[in-house]
Formats: C-alpha cells, sequence, structure tokens
C-alpha cells in the first residue's frame, strides 16, 4: 500500500511541476501591456455602455441619453473631460491584469494539453475547455475591480446626495468590503461565470480560424500570420461572442450598479424582463460593439507580437 501511495504522489507532483513548468511570463506582460494601452484609449465607449446598460426607464437618478453621440456629448459638457473618464484606475487595473491573467492561464493550460507541442491541433472543444478554464480563473481574481470600476463609472453629478460616493478606487474597495463583505466586493460573480461563455467562445473562434487558414495554406498551425490577419480573425471572433453573450453583462452591471437593488441574478433577469422584454437585455450593446472591436484588435495584436 505504501508503494502504491508513494507511486501516486510521485505522478501527482510530476503532474504539477508539469503545469508549472509551461508558464509563461511573456503572456502576462503581452496581456497586461494589451489591457492598458486599449483601455487608457477606449475607456469613454465603456463607461457610456455600463450606462446604458444599467437605464431602466424607472430610475429618476440615471441621466437618459438618445445615442451613442448624445452620450458623450452631455457627459463632456455636464461632467467635464474627467467624466469621460470615471472609473478608469481600476478599469486600468482591472483589465490590465484580466488579460495578463487570462493570457498566462489560457497559454499554460493549453500548452499542457498540447503536451508542450504548440503545433499539435486541439480542435474546437479543448480550446473552449482551456478558455473557460482561463476565465474562471482570472474572474476569481477580478471581480472586485470590476464592481468598483462600475460603480465609480456610475457616479453622476446630479445624482441622488443619498447615494455613496467613492473618492477612487481604493476607497471603492475598502467602503463595500466594510459596508457589505465579501459579498460586495463579488457581486456579479454569477453571471459573470456565465460570462465565460463568451470568452471560451471568443478564443475558440479566434483559434479555429488561425488554425483553419494555416492549414488552407498548408502550413503548421503555429506559423505566425500577417498584422492584418490577426486583426480580422480577432474581430469576428469577439463580434460572434459578443453576439451570443452580451445579455449576461446587463446583469453583471446592474447587480453591481448600487442605484439597483435586486434579489439576486434571477431577479434581475425577471425584472428586465418584465418592464424591458428583450430589447433590455441588450442595451448599451452599440457602445459595446464599438469599444470592444478595437480594444480585441489591439490587445490580441500587442499579445501576438510579444509572445511569438
Amino acid at each position: 500500500m505504501s508503494a502504491m501511495s508513494s507511486t501516486k504522489s510521485a505522478k501527482v507532483t510530476s503532474s504539477k511541476l508539469s503545469l508549472i513548468s509551461h508558464i509563461k511570463y511573456e503572456h502576462l506582460v503581452a496581456g497586461i501591456s494589451g489591457g492598458v494601452t486599449s483601455t487608457l484609449i477606449l475607456h469613454p465607449l465603456d463607461l457610456i455602455k455600463i450606462r446604458f446598460a444599467v437605464n431602466d426607464g424607472r430610475t429618476t437618478t440615471i441621466p437618459q441619453y438618445r445615442g451613442l453621440g448624445s452620450a458623450f456629448t452631455t457627459i463632456f459638457r455636464q461632467e467635464g473631460f474627467r467624466g469621460l473618464y470615471k472609473g478608469v484606475t481600476p478599469n486600468v487595473w482591472g483589465s490590465g491584469s484580466s488579460w495578463g491573467l487570462y493570457f498566462m492561464f489560457y497559454n499554460t493550460i493549453k500548452t499542457f494539453i498540447q503536451g508542450g507541442n504548440t503545433a499539435l491541433p486541439l480542435g474546437p472543444a479543448m480550446h473552449m475547455l482551456a478558455a473557460a478554464e482561463a476565465g474562471a480563473l482570472t474572474l476569481v481574481f477580478t471581480n472586485p475591480l470590476w464592481v468598483v470600476k462600475t460603480r465609480l463609472c456610475l457616479q453622476y453629478d446630479a445624482a441622488d446626495s443619498k447615494t455613496v460616493k467613492y473618492n477612487g478606487m481604493l476607497h471603492g474597495l475598502t467602503h463595500i468590503y466594510k459596508q457589505e463583505g465579501i459579498r460586495g466586493l463579488y457581486k456579479g460573480f454569477i453571471p459573470g461565470m456565465l460570462g465565460v461563455s463568451h470568452g471560451a467562445i471568443q478564443f475558440m473562434t479566434y483559434e479555429e480560424l488561425k488554425n483553419f487558414y494555416n492549414e488552407y495554406r498548408k502550413l503548421p498551425i503555429d506559423t505566425r500570420l500577417a498584422t492584418t490577419e490577426y486583426l480580422t480573425f480577432a474581430a469576428i471572433s469577439k463580434l460572434i461572442a459578443a453576439a451570443a453573450t452580451y445579455p449576461y453583462q446587463v446583469v453583471r452591471a446592474r447587480l453591481q450598479d448600487h442605484h439597483h437593488n435586486y434579489n439576486g441574478s434571477w431577479d434581475c433577469i425577471k425584472q428586465i424582463w418584465r418592464y424591458e422584454r428583450m430589447r433590455g437585455f441588450y442595451k448599451g450593446l452599440v457602445p459595446y460593439l464599438v469599444h470592444v472591436t478595437p480594444n480585441i484588435c489591439m490587445v490580441m495584436l500587442i499579445w501576438e507580437k510579444l509572445t511569438n
């Protein structure tokens, strides 16, 4: 029995060491670089998307915008240039750490499944599995940052004076923890976990497009592509994933919004359907697509260029 236990223990240790050996920190650095760069440039569109997403038409403290252009000019006129960048600090931290951790986890899991052979095709199912596992691990680490980012983005100058005001990311994190505990920092976690499917669909599509294209050219699947090809495949994969999974982002944003009170994800879904029908689940989709398409193109291009 002791010999068998020793053998099993050795196998587990060997498996862990094998997984660790596939970690490449350049993927972490590349993800952070891409996430920070794209966020600094495109944050105003993210802010507008969130404000559209939480607007249920019934909450008087929420500003009303007629469209993307109206939202941009109204926020700039009423809140100034700084108003367009509310929540940018946690967004930079969240986006940078999310992309960094995601790329590192994804590459590690993917390379582990391939046994270190990057030319070995995995197929759609294994690509989705690797991406889903990476997304779940990343969300555990970053959900508190997304809660603070959402609430900072939803601090309106004309809002109810009784609503708590956060003076920045650290104040937001500490105040939420003191007033709402760990549960407050993990609001929106369940729809966030459902949203892991977004990253899984996106990366599966992206990887399969690259593989199919290289196989069509009769080249190894890990052959480097041209910049325009990376950008094209990144945009296509993001649009497909967004079309399939966007409603979870509306539910998540509303659960994290301190101007609304819902008794969990299911209550939020029922209220959106009751008062806004299907259209309510797609509020903010236009600014979201305008934001994420160039965002993902920048992130993926920086990742590909820095790690290949």
